[in-house]
């Protein structure tokens, strides 16, 4: 394992982290979750991504009760919460980025997870809403408690990023460090050219989610839809209509020709891809099942792709971004 600073800060990522949206308390039991934690951390994972909306709240229980169980060295791995869409609760003040709703999901996210303090803290998305000063002054005041380290942002806009950084310069608080956006070869948007410029001025991190576009870069889809797939549940139903087009089953199946030609499983090719993004700080991993986990882990094995490989998937996938003329 390799570890890489999340953007310009101090602190070090795993370059392969493990979250737990979808599974943890929801899709598999715990005994399962105990083990794939175990298992990324023996390989040297040392980040364990949540928040407060997964499986509204429990999934930070039953990762809070492993963490107890396990007994780690706490100065040995990091862990996050995100705050945005509450645990549930839909009555006001239970949902956004109040100050109140901030302060008060810290609290309940730390009693959860059963640590006392947060290394990253994440706004889940923008809130409309509220002041930009006050969701920015309520982390700088969660800051100096010691409740977080750092806190960063979830699919906000470059332009949303740099507000808060210009608040942040005026009144002398402390800025988001991380951005947690969608990337895989699929969606590529914000991570190749939207925050280009923020790597450089702002030091941006990111701990991207989603590298194996809710599982269309495995072979997984090939045939069917299996029953136990992440994009049967009820509530991925908007992201199964996004994601399993024809189209982009076709492009996977030319992208496991190319990964089989070079001794790479499609995970490991589409893992491999995103890691070789230098402005990639870590790439966040989710498995229901321990073989899953060590084969993506394996991607660590591999060579960085070739610029021959690149371009051929490049051509298979017909979609890079163009930036835009500065």
């Amino acid at each position: 394992m390799e570890y890489r600073y999340l953007g310009k800060s101090g602190v070090q990522v795993s370059e392969l982290s493990f979250g737990s949206w979808i599974t943890f308390g929801n899709q598999i039991g715990d005994d399962i979750s105990e083990r794939l934690m175990q298992i990324a951390y023996d390989r040297g994972v040392n980040f364990f991504d949540n928040a407060e909306i997964y499986a509204n709240g429990q999934s930070e229980i039953v990762m809070g009760k492993i963490l107890k169980k396990l007994n780690w060295d706490r100065t040995s791995y990091l862990i996050s919460s995100k705050v945005y869409f509450g645990d549930g609760r839909k009555k006001p003040n239970q949902t956004g980025l109040s100050r109140k709703h901030i302060v008060e999901a810290c609290h309940a996210a730390l009693t959860r997870l059963q640590v006392d303090y947060l290394d990253l803290f994440f706004c889940h998305r923008p809130d409309k809403k509220v002041p930009m000063h006050e969701t920015v002054r309520t982390m700088n005041h969660l800051i100096q408690q010691g409740k977080i380290l750092y806190w960063g942002t979830s699919e906000w806009s470059a332009l949303e990023v740099m507000e808060a950084h210009m608040i942040a310069e005026k009144y002398g608080l402390i800025g988001p460090v991380m951005e947690q956006p969608q990337y895989n070869m699929f969606h590529r948007e914000k991570i190749e050219v939207e925050y280009s410029k923020l790597y450089s001025t702002v030091g941006l991190g990111t701990t991207i989610w989603s590298p194996l576009a809710s599982g269309l870069l495995t072979t997984k889809y090939f045939d069917k839809v299996p029953d136990d797939a992440r994009l049967t549940r009820e509530e991925l139903d908007w992201l199964k209509d996004r994601s399993l087009t024809p189209d982009r089953i076709n492009m996977a199946k030319e992208l496991n020709v190319i990964a089989q030609e070079i001794d790479y499983s499609l995970p490991q090719l589409a893992l491999r891809w995103c890691l070789d993004n230098p402005n990639v700080s870590t790439v966040i991993l989710g498995a229901s099942k321990t073989s899953q986990l060590e084969e993506n882990l394996d991607t660590l094995d591999k060579e960085p792709l070739t610029q021959d490989v690149i371009e051929r998937i490049e051509s298979v996938l017909n979609n890079k971004p163009i930036p835009p003329a500065w």
